[in-house]
């Protein structure tokens, strides 16, 4: 036997190998010392053998199979199509590593099935696997399901997962994990509003900052399943992997499946430290953005469909006042989309509203000093459209039926190469034509009865669209890609790693974005999160709020503003450049530092910040969303800070202080610049004020 153990600076996972079988995993969790041996190791982990089961004890493996004796989710389920071939056992196992990644090879000698795994723990923590099944026999196999998954102590007993709907996305919610499995699955054809984004499973009662904490997540923009599981025999799990539909993969001979990746963290401070691990991954890849997130207008919630070029051009005069880098033109532009009945899917500028071609926009733009950016929807098209029209055979269906309409709209088969090279062409040509720098890609409806060539096409259509945004991407490697999809429906590190950006929610309701920002930051950094500052009254809840919980709850991510600026007065104009102004100075902050959630049990608040990776600085948002019992709202323990630091303390002025319920303010609010340490900030903490409902304080500290 020889031990494999990958490290990171917090995190280990550990190994055994006995060739020719799969190794056996032994521990997935806190960092254990290099020193470590495989006996000794063996020693303290070997599981007893017990009434009622196989006289050896039960193994672990890497890739567990019912062949072992595995009574939980097996790592691979599939057969022949008479039903034969079922269960595999692997062997023959070629194994290599180093001290951050585990390769695996084996096969099973009967059906001739092979398995490809490589285990990557990566420099912040986050363990990657990926698994391909090749058939290396002579019959076709269909392959049921292909997952990944990691051992769990059997006392990490509470699950975090994120629930939600169309403009409430990622909302969590807890549970006591019983015996059994907890399972959520997606058939949406996407990732889905209502997706966990991230399962995770620790200690009771776990936070914020405090608790042992075991997630996973799929990235992966199809249909899925994450599960957590105990089990009375001893063993507990959590794992994922695509959910196929029955016959949607079947391997011919010499054929292989490549499962979608699934990631993995460990944290022993609670959720932020899942996110550092999750955070560090995402901002180490070399397609991660580089140069500061330009601030952006978008002109959906602003004018609609009214795509007159003196709007427009009026809208982008404003926008340039107030220190807007990119105006993006919404849904509208194209075919004969005046509403949205019509037109999807006809990707050629309309000769009805810009006769001459969007050129004089563009231009008009550019001179402001703004990169253009535009709305586009390529794996949808309506019924009332030239394209469906002239290629019926396009839509992605079941041949004989139509799938229900959604919004008006069907999706396209994208995995038809005629389709996709049609697709592939006119977005080509806009990008080719026009100085457009930005591309929003939304994706309005889920995926029902979707089929290519009668057979399920869920898996089909999701490689397509990747490869789409990668040839995209290829011919014009300058264009940032934001992914949006009825908002938040498509937020996963599969399509992350081909977007720039993504869009959280179709609503911008301030309070509501607290919560839907603070939730998809469990694995997206605050920098690709698209959040914009719009006007008093929501268009998707009827709310009206504040300009400072506007701006508060914008200005920590990647920040837009959705506002007809051409109403506003020279007031609210002066507030929101200010806002701008200030999130542009510090960005740099924001967008590269470690983010921190305090929890907080008492106060019907959303507390959340940035610190820098030196500590040196920090800036901490609160929002009251609610009412207090208290009067006074107490004291803030803040975190993340350096105890030994003495730090100037004062709040940032988004264009307005805050209304509250109190005759004064505290010290730090009345005297910008009151000095006070780390170890105060951390162990005493921070007067509050008391803010009415709906109202919210930015809070700055420097080093000094």
């Amino acid at each position: 036997m020889s031990l494999i153990h990958l490290r990171s600076a917090t995190t280990s996972f550990v190994a055994v190998s006995d060739e020719p079988a799969v190794p056996l995993v032994v521990h997935w969790g806190a960092r254990l010392p290099e020193s470590l041996t495989e006996e000794e190791l063996i020693a303290a982990t070997r599981p007893v053998i017990t009434h009622s089961s196989t006289d050896a004890p039960m193994p672990r493996r890497l890739f567990p199979l019912g062949v072992d004796g595995w009574r939980l989710r097996p790592a691979l389920a599939g057969s022949y199509a008479d039903g034969t071939g079922f269960s595999l056992q692997l062997s023959s196992a070629q194994v290599t590593h180093d001290e951050s990644t585990l390769r695996v090879r084996a096969s099973d000698p009967d059906t001739g099935i092979e398995v490809a795994t490589a285990y990557t723990l990566h420099a912040d923590g986050l363990l990657e696997m990926v698994t391909e099944v090749h058939n290396g026999g002579t019959r076709d196999f269909r392959l049921d399901a292909c997952e990944a998954s990691v051992p769990l102590p059997m006392d990490a007993t509470e699950i975090l997962d994120l629930t939600g709907r169309w403009c409430r996305e990622r909302s969590p919610q807890r549970l006591t994990l019983p015996m059994g499995t907890w399972v959520r699955e997606s058939r949406h054809g996407r990732t889905g509003h209502d997706a966990p984004l991230a399962l995770c499973v620790g200690d009771p009662g776990f936070g914020f900052r405090s608790g042992q904490v075991w997630a996973v997540h799929l990235a992966w923009s199809g249909d899925s399943r994450v599960y957590a599981e105990r089990s009375p025999v001893g063993q507990a799990s959590l794992g994922a992997g695509e959910l196929l539909a029955a016959g949607e993969v079947v391997l011919a001979p010499g054929e292989t499946y490549c499962a979608p990746a699934v990631f993995a963290a460990y944290s022993d401070r609670g959720l932020d430290g899942i996110s550092a691990a999750f955070h560090g991954y995402v901002r180490a890849r070399p397609s991660h953005p580089s140069t500061p997130r330009r601030v952006l207008l978008n002109t959906w919630e602003a004018v609609y469909f009214d795509h007159r070029l003196e709007v427009l051009t009026a809208l982008a005069d404003r926008a340039a006042q107030v220190g807007i880098e990119r105006f993006v033109l919404d849904d509208g532009w194209f075919g004969s989309r005046r509403d949205d009945r019509r037109g999807l899917g006809d990707w050629v500028v309309s000769d009805e509203v810009w006769p001459d071609g969007l050129t004089p926009l563009i231009e008009h733009v550019r001179s402001r000093g703004m990169e253009f950016g535009l709305w586009v929807e390529p794996e949808m098209a309506n019924p009332d459209s030239d394209l469906v029209r002239e290629h019926p055979d396009w839509v992605l269906r079941v041949p004989g039926r139509d799938p229900l309409l959604w919004r008006h709209q069907q999706v396209i088969d994208l995995a038809n190469p005629q389709c996709f090279d049609h697709i592939v062409g006119h977005l080509d040509a806009i990008l080719t034509h026009n100085d457009i720098a930005f591309v929003k890609w939304d994706h309005n409806r889920d995926l029902i009865d979707a089929a290519h060539e009668a057979r399920p096409a869920v898996r089909a259509q999701t490689l397509a669209v990747y490869a789409l945004f990668d040839e995209l991407r290829r011919r014009h490697p300058a264009v940032e890609f934001e992914t949006c999809a009825s908002g938040g429906g498509r937020v996963d590190l599969g399509i992350l790693a081909r977007t720039d950006r993504l869009w959280a929610s179709d609503t911008i309701d301030a309070l509501e974005r607290q919560q839907i920002n603070l939730w998809t930051s469990l694995v997206v950094p605050p920098e690709l999160i698209g959040s914009h500052i719009g006007g008093p009254h929501s268009h998707t809840t009827g709310r009206h709020a504040s300009f400072a919980l506007r701006a508060a709850s914008a200005v920590f991510w990647h920040l837009g503003v959705e506002w007809n600026l051409a109403e506003l007065t020279d007031a609210e104009l002066a507030m929101l450049a200010t806002a701008l102004a200030w999130h542009q100075e510090h960005r740099g902050l924001l967008h590269t530092g470690d983010v921190v959630r305090l929890d907080t049990p008492t106060r019907s608040a959303v507390v959340h910040g940035v610190v820098a990776t030196d500590q040196g600085e920090a800036v901490f948002s609160i929002a009251q969303l609610a009412t207090d019992v208290t009067e006074g709202a107490g004291r803030l323990r803040l975190d993340g800070l350096d105890p030994d630091a003495t730090y100037a303390v004062g709040p940032a002025i988004l264009g307005e202080l805050p209304s509250c319920q109190q005759l004064s303010w505290p010290d730090w609010v009345e005297h910008p610049g009151t000095r006070i340490s780390g170890a105060v900030l951390m162990r005493v903490g921070l007067s509050l004020p008391n803010l009415h409902p709906e109202q919210a304080i930015l809070v700055h500290l420097q080093r000094v």
